[in-house]
């Protein structure tokens, strides 16, 4: 296992937990981007397929769990899309 790579995970875990909060409450998807949830998600996937064909050690977790929770903001994302083009239908219909 390394150590570095055991901290870049815990370092970039440690900011997803913040962004998750910030779009359950916000309901809304600005300053985010799904293609970069996407890219990121990609990623850590590839992580974990390199640690399960490669030499697999406990760091896989890390990877897991933040996938996860970078899946969890990705569907957040959709689902405070569908809020906002909701309010714009809305606020369209009643003009």
């Amino acid at each position: 296992m390394s150590i570095f790579e055991a901290i870049m995970l815990l370092c970039f875990g440690a900011a997803w937990p913040v962004s998750i909060i910030r779009s359950w409450k916000s309901r809304s998807t600005g300053g985010k981007s799904f293609a970069f949830s996407i890219i990121v998600i990609v990623g850590y996937v590839s992580g974990i397929v390199n640690k399960l064909v490669g030499k697999p050690d406990i760091v896989i977790w890390l990877y897991v769990l933040n996938c996860a929770m970078v899946s969890i903001d990705a569907g957040l994302w959709i689902r405070n899309r569908k809020f906002e083009k909701q309010e714009l239908f809305e606020r369209n219909r009643s003009k």
